[in-house]
Formats: C-alpha cells, structure tokens, sequence
C-alpha cells in the first residue's frame, strides 16, 4: 500500500507508526527501562563536558562572524540571526558526532540496540551477529521444610546481561569521510532564509536514517542492491527518522544523550520493520532465523529484494 493511501486508510496507526516518531519512544522507553541505565556510566558525564566545551567555544568565536556574513548574504537580520544560531548548532553537532566515534562509544550503541531487540522478544535476529543466553525458564520452587530450606530467588538477567561478547567489527552506524563531506556540503542551504533549516534537516536525515540500522541490516545479510530496495521501500520512515534523530541532537548539552537514546528508538523501529516484513511472508534471508509462529501466511505478495551473488557490493 502506498503511504498516502495506507494515511487515509489508517490514519492513527500511521501517524503512531511514523518514523518521525521513533527517536521520541527511544527516549522514553530509555527512560522506563532502568536496565539500560548502567551503559550510561562513567559515559554520560564526561560526553556532556565535551559537548558543553564544543557548543561554548563554537559560539564564542564563530557565532557572530557567522552571523555577519548571513546577513550580507541575505539582507534579513532576524533570519541572520535564526540561521546562524542552527548554522552553529548544526556544525557543533557534527563535530559532538565526530568525537562521539572517538571516545567508541559506538559499542555502548551496538548494546542498547541489542538489548532492546532481545527485551522485544527478537533474540533470534541478535544471536545472528552474537550469543544471546537464552531465557530462564519459570521454576516451581519447593515447598519449603526441613529438608527444603526457604532461599531469595535470584533474579533473572535482564536482556543486557544476557547479550554475548559483540562480534568482530561490530558497527552501529559508519561515521566515515562521506558522511562528513556531506554535512560540510549541506551547511550552506542554512543561509536561505526560513526554508534553509528546514531544507538542511531534511536533507541530512534523508541520508542519516538508514545509516541507524546499519547492524538490522548486518542481521537480516542485507548487501549492495538488496540493502538498497529495501531501503527504498521504507524511505518516508527513515527520512523522518533520520529527520528527528537529527532535530534531537542539535539541542546543546544532552546531543550525546540524545545519541543514545535514538539507538533505543531504532531498535524499537527494527522491530516495527521486522513485524511487517515476516507478515507479508518474505522469503526468509539466508542465515537469519525467525519464529515461524510470529509469520502470517497470506498477507500480501512477498518482496523480492534480488539475489545476493548477482550484488556483491561491500557492505
């Protein structure tokens, strides 16, 4: 179904479904979920340091010089001023993104993602890329007497205890050079009044938002063409995805936050997809397990996203 026909057929599961909406669940579900709290340790502090530092300094000897040459460019001085505030935040998100790499937090976001699949319930696509231990079952405890002694039970692990060693050359999302030439060639469209933001953000989630399932993709050995259909058929979601993610992290202080919490958001938007994409009846990718009990059979005319021997670009 086409998304304006699935809007005006569905319009509350459509507007819930959103992409847009994703990176907002992440934090929130980040927030009522304690077990992922402790990947935050001894991270949280310091990345908020380092992105005071960059905002700070970014606006104390940039700031106006920026200003200044928006408002020749454009003649406007309200918008000068508007332009120049998002130019900057623009670039100092950048630069937090760059040294966010830096500091490998990137494993910390390969974890949340994992867990909150397993906590989902889809360990079967996490254990494609890691162990996963698997659930403890219920025990019926004894009854409690002489020879049974009453003990505390001990708690299960939650899903991040239950995640494996990462596998080799685990990734999250590739930061690499063009990505950043991007975000350099995209920064001029901040001059054009009004639209210029909005037009940047846009521009820049476009292309940032599948990169956030870059791992979903290493767990469903989605390659070159196939990675690229697929992409396709869901590019309104990820553009607003990638849109939002992007709007969060430009907010001073809390960006590195909000980087974490987005990847919460984009596993909770993997599920979504992988929802849809085994009730359609796709033909199953090779290596990657599925609950045949979580699959309905009938609905919808299976996708084909090519052959993987005949695309072998790199991943």
């Amino acid at each position: 179904m086409a998304p304006i026909e699935q809007v005006l057929a569905h319009p509350v599961t459509t507007a819930w479904e959103a992409g847009w909406t994703y990176p907002f669940k992440g934090f929130w579900y980040f927030l009522t979920h304690p077990f992922l709290w402790p990947l935050l340790r001894g991270r949280l502090l310091p990345c908020a340091i380092l992105s005071t530092f960059v905002m700070i300094n970014l606006f104390m000897w940039t700031y106006l010089p920026q200003v200044a040459f928006l408002y020749v460019l454009s003649g406007f001085g309200p918008g000068a001023w508007i332009n120049g505030t998002f130019l900057v935040l623009s670039e100092g998100a950048a630069i937090v993104a760059i040294l966010f790499e830096a500091f490998f937090v990137d494993e910390t976001l390969v974890d949340i993602f994992d867990a909150v699949l397993v906590e989902r319930g889809h360990e079967d696509l996490v254990r494609n890329r890691r162990p996963v231990v698997p659930r403890p079952l219920p025990a019926t405890p004894p009854e409690p007497g002489p020879s049974h002694p009453s003990h505390p039970a001990h708690p299960s692990p939650n899903p991040v205890q239950r995640l494996g060693p990462r596998d080799a050359r685990s990734v999250f999302s590739p930061f690499n050079c063009r990505q950043i030439l991007e975000l350099v060639l995209f920064l001029p469209l901040n001059i054009i009044p009004f639209v210029g933001v909005p037009l940047y953000m846009i521009l820049t989630g476009y292309r940032a938002g599948p990169l956030q399932h870059w791992r979903y993709f290493k767990f469903l050995r989605l390659k070159g063409r196939r990675r690229k259909d697929f992409i396709d058929e869901w590019r309104h979601k990820y553009t607003g995805f990638g849109t939002a993610a992007l709007c969060l992290q430009l907010i001073p202080v809390v960006n590195m936050l909000f980087l974490m919490t987005s990847a919460a958001g984009a596993a909770l938007f993997a599920e979504l997809l992988e929802e849809k994409r085994r009730q359609v009846s796709l033909p199953p990718v090779a290596g990657v397990t599925s609950d045949p009990h979580n699959i309905e059979e009938g609905r919808g005319r299976p996708r084909d996203y090519g052959s993987a021997r005949t695309h072998s670009a790199p991943s």
